[in-house]
């Protein structure tokens, strides 16, 4: 499996993006600014927490994000019902809406899953390999030195 090395490479965070951007579209001219400011943070929540968790540094912050994320999906999922019982939504335009926060839960929870049998810690726990500073020392003032000890480096 490889590593994901950005949030924007994460499907769950790829679709949560089109989420967003179809419940702006859906409610740009929307006249109830309460339930439309209300759905649109919502939706951003899903895939903003999805990539500050991915950019937190341990595992456990990220999963406690990705569960952040998850909810504010159930949350849009909620409000679209209101949109469409109070006649703001037709009912294509809810289907279509609701399926894709369905869908956005369902890869936040696969991936929730999927990370927790991970053996990843995250990035805080990462060792970063460290040149010798011996070697920079040599390689630097003695460079002739640095050549003979190293010949291939």
């Amino acid at each position: 499996m490889a590593t994901v090395k950005r949030f924007e490479d994460l499907v769950c965070w790829q679709r949560s993006r089109e989420l967003t951007r179809e419940v702006y579209s859906a409610f740009k001219a929307n006249p109830d600014r309460g339930l439309k400011d209300q759905i649109q943070r919502a939706s951003v929540s899903v895939m903003s927490n999805i990539a500050e968790g991915f950019e937190s540094g341990t595992k456990q912050e990220f999963l406690n994000y990705l569960y952040i994320a998850k909810a504010s999906a159930g949350e849009v999922r909620s409000q679209l019902y209101v949109a469409s019982d109070v006649g703001y939504l037709n009912i294509e335009t809810f289907k279509s809406l609701k399926s894709l926060a369905e869908e956005c839960s369902k890869l936040i929870s696969s991936f929730i899953k999927s990370l927790k049998r991970s053996d990843v810690r995250g990035l805080q726990y990462k060792r970063e390999q460290k040149e010798d500073p011996y070697k920079v020392f040599l390689r630097e003032k003695h460079p002739e030195h640095y050549k003979k000890l190293y010949p291939s480096g």
